[in-house]
């Protein structure tokens, strides 16, 4: 793997082993120019869920709309597309939200993340130090966030209470992307460059790649409450699904281009940000019924989130 960066903001990357990457050379180019109704809860892509994650059957859906610098929400039972009131944003990527209704966004451009209060009364900047293109967010119940630091090639947890940095043991990352975390507290980290998933210990025992066959270039990642982990697996216009015995399974989509942000909610729905195609897709975790979420001038959407206990903004 060769990586060169210059002080104008040129990155080249290359693989040792000649594949293309005609895929990630497009969305890294962007990035340094840088549907049922449900009333069951809804959980947060990359989060652990909360003690009593349970928002309406209206819940809305929050997506960084990328490629127009702005988040955006998309209602998923009807209504109007709405948009949250960030400034500045560039190229904004990864999402959660916490408990409190605030929403913590990657402003990849910028290297920082910003969360909006609740009812989007105030924007603030989470202190961090020295980030470079953060993508995938996770927040842990004691208030932690985690931030995959792409360029770094590390994920580093910041308390959000205390602003104290630190830096997850990991080893042999390569732009990291995606990060979930389980209940236990293992967090589950897509390795972009390296075409696999990795889960490091909550216990600090180490990390360990998660068994899969045939990944390009994961990007989000997405856990339900029966343990099953689900991969954008971008470079095969796929997602799969591992399940909590380790078996692998392609979920049935149609016509996926680069997909990149997954999100679950608790009665079966799978959302994917459907990068290429400007479209935000809901398939049922037990197969089919895929639907397009109805949205307005979307550019490439990556980031997908919702808000736990039905905070609304």
């Amino acid at each position: 793997m060769v990586r060169t960066t210059t002080r104008s903001g040129t990155v080249t990357l290359g693989r040792a082993k000649g594949r293309a990457t005609s895929r990630w050379a497009r969305r890294l180019a962007a990035a340094v120019g840088l549907l049922a109704v449900c009333s069951l809860p809804t959980a947060t892509a990359g989060a652990t869920p909360s003690e009593d994650p349970r928002p309406t059957a209206h819940a809305p859906l929050y997506v960084s709309d990328y490629g127009n610098n702005r988040v955006v929400v998309l209602p998923t039972a009807g209504g109007d597309q709405g948009l949250v009131p960030f400034e500045g944003l560039v190229r904004p990527t990864g999402m959660v939200g916490d408990a409190q209704g605030r929403l913590y966004v990657s402003d990849t451009g910028n290297n920082r993340v910003v969360v909006m209060a609740a009812h989007g009364v105030g924007q603030s900047t989470i202190p961090t130090d020295g980030l470079s293109r953060p993508l995938g967010l996770a927040l842990d119940p004691t208030g932690n966030l985690y931030v995959a630091d792409s360029f770094n090639d590390r994920v580093v947890k910041v308390s959000v209470a205390s602003g104290t940095q630190t830096t997850v043991p990991t080893t042999g990352l390569l732009h990291p992307w995606g990060l979930a975390l389980d209940p236990a507290g293992n967090l589950y980290v897509s390795d972009f460059v390296n075409d696999r998933v990795v889960k490091v210990a909550a216990d600090g025992s180490g990390q360990s790649t998660v068994p899969t066959a045939g990944l390009s270039q994961p990007t989000g990642l997405a856990l339900n409450a029966a343990g099953d982990l689900y991969v954008a697996d971008s470079g095969n216009n796929r997602v799969v699904k591992i399940a909590a015995d380790g078996a692998q399974t392609t979920v049935p989509t149609t016509g996926l281009s680069d997909p990149l942000g997954l999100a679950l909610d608790d009665c079966g729905g799978l959302y994917i940000a459907d990068g290429f195609n400007n479209r935000v897709v809901r398939v049922q975790e037990s197969g089919g019924g895929q639907t397009t979420l109805p949205s307005t001038g979307l550019n490439t959407p990556t980031g997908l989130a919702f808000l736990p206990n039905d905070t609304r903004r």
